[in-house]
């Protein structure tokens, strides 16, 4: 934050209360003043904004920032399209490394391949030159392995999930995870951790929701994240996902105890549970289920003791379908008033139905979710399809129901499983594959900015919205499809276009601005 004044003009700004608004006053970290360029007041600082977008910044309410950073700066596999592909860039990225480093990659989905079978722990450890290898798939619920990897975790062969070809899954993933991300030193994790932020920030987004937890970071890791926040880089809001968990994430400050406290695996790796079989698994196969309904209400019962916001990750209508009864169970004994209150959330609740939708309506939960998800995924043709069937796959991420009912949502990335990228999540929830689900561009935009902030505990009603008396986080940008309505142009006129194939040129960020200081520039400032 900067006490001296910036007046920001000749722009084009995203201001519902003043649709002519083209300038904007900062100072002491929050919006002095907005309205027409000849009406602008004096200020120590000027800034030509030349015909630019200004909007409130975005926030992702669900991101993985080591994680992160690793997939920007190290092996990233989401262009592979075979087992032989992923073997020759393990091998490329293997020669610039020591002997003694693991090979950590990120991204390869095979349900993309001509033939999904990948490659085994015996041809990853050639390919590697007999490093320890950890390839996280896409979903992040599932791992290929090499055999140097396997040896130094002999405890894997007695996990849940463990498969000697080295694809492992649940736990066994998890113990194999420990192992491989724990060979990355504190040092080398700031920085990761650094490049993800000022990534994020590059891309207009502000403010990110950090998910950690026991088995897929570590507290070490969480602290040194949530101590970068704001430095210079986007700002950091934690959540640790730890079972009865409420004081130790008070203790790590962590603002909630939620966020990947998994209630099920993930739709990818078939380990999201579901009510009805996978139509490409074993006969009866419908994933797994990590918590009951018992433990969710204890869940909350402690988070209510230690005055926390909860949350739980559930993808599968099974799993959503026991942490809704584990909620009912809660307020039983506080109140439905009180489990409202608390502002509780869900990340990514992917396979609704009315039912569901109406429990997260009767006891206020917070939908965390991430449009991009269907943009890669779903459709008739997609891993949706292949796993669930068209007709299953077609009703996944129903965020426009859930709107509609006014289910609050917040809407994110999951990064690195999907990219930091909000316009194109914001598009991408305008042309779900199934229209009965499209939500508007600003019913969107408002889930990526406003929402990231209605997904927090406490109240936070001037965030996320340019009005005067409002901290002074946004983002300018240019938009080369043009702007209609305080918001650029994201579809195609021919609604034939849309899809991942849509033509239209997202916004590119010129700066990003948090609470009046300038976290990202390009060219502007």
């Amino acid at each position: 934050m900067t006490n001296a004044s910036t007046l920001y003009r000749g722009g084009v700004l995203h201001c519902p209360a003043d649709p002519s608004a083209t300038a904007m006053l900062v100072s002491g970290g929050r919006i002095a003043w907005l309205g027409p360029d000849a009406d602008a007041p004096a200020a120590d600082r000027v800034v030509e904004l030349g015909g630019a977008l200004v909007t409130p910044a975005f926030v992702d309410a669900h991101v993985h920032a080591t994680d992160t950073g690793l997939a920007l700066s190290g092996l990233d596999l989401s262009g592979v399209r075979s087992a032989a592909e992923l073997g020759a860039a393990v091998a490329a990225f293997a020669e610039r490394l020591p002997a003694e480093a693991v090979v950590l990659g990120h991204g390869w989905d095979e349900s993309r391949w001509a033939r999904p079978v990948p490659p085994d722990a015996a041809e990853l450890g050639r390919a590697a030159g007999g490093r320890r290898v950890y390839l996280s798939q896409a979903s992040m619920h599932s791992a290929l392995v090499s055999q140097a990897l396997l040896a130094a975790a002999p405890q894997v062969a007695a996990a849940d999930g463990f498969d000697a070809s080295g694809w492992l899954r649940r736990d066994a993933h998890h113990v194999v995870r420990s192992v491989a991300m724990g060979s990355v030193p504190l040092s080398q994790r700031r920085q990761l951790q650094r490049r993800a932020l000022a990534h994020a920030a590059s891309v207009g987004i502000a403010s990110v929701h950090e998910c950690g937890g026991p088995t897929i970071s570590s507290e070490e890791d969480f602290t040194s994240l949530l101590a970068l926040s704001g430095d210079g880089v986007a700002e950091v809001y934690g959540y640790w996902g730890e079972l009865l968990g409420a004081a130790k994430a008070r203790e790590l400050g962590a603002v909630g105890a939620g966020g990947d406290l998994f209630a099920d695996g993930a739709l990818g790796a078939r380990t999201a549970r579901v009510s009805q079989p996978y139509a490409d698994g074993a006969p009866g196969e419908c994933g797994h289920g990590y918590l009951s309904a018992e433990q969710v209400r204890d869940h909350l019962l402690d988070c209510a003791a230690h005055g926390m916001q909860g949350g739980f990750h559930a993808i599968g209508d099974a799993a959503i379908a026991a942490v809704l009864a584990g909620f009912a169970g809660a307020a039983a004994v506080l109140g439905t008033d009180r489990v409202r209150a608390a502002g509780h959330r869900v990340e990514h609740a992917e396979i609704m139905d009315r039912a569901l939708i109406a429990g997260f309506v009767e006891f206020g939960v917070v939908a965390s979710m991430q449009p991009a998800f269907d943009r890669l995924w779903g459709g008739e043709r997609g891993m949706y399809a292949a796993r669930l069937g068209a007709q299953r796959a077609l009703a996944a991420n129903p965020m426009g129901a859930m709107h509609g009912v006014g289910v609050t949502l917040a809407f994110g990335s999951d990064s690195p499983v999907t990219p930091l990228d909000p316009w194109g999540s914001v598009r991408a929830a305008a042309q779900h594959f199934n229209p009965a689900q499209r939500m508007t561009v600003g019913a969107a935009f408002a889930a990526h900015t406003r929402g990231g902030w209605r997904a927090l505990p406490g109240s936070h009603p001037a965030e996320g919205v340019l009005a005067p008396g409002a901290p002074a986080t946004f983002a300018v940008w240019d938009s080369p499809a043009g702007v209609r309505r305080g918001l650029p142009v994201l579809t195609a006129a021919d609604p034939e276009l849309w899809g991942p194939q849509d033509p239209t040129p997202l916004p590119v960020c010129r700066a990003t601005v948090l609470r009046g200081a300038v976290i990202f520039e390009e060219g502007l400032l």
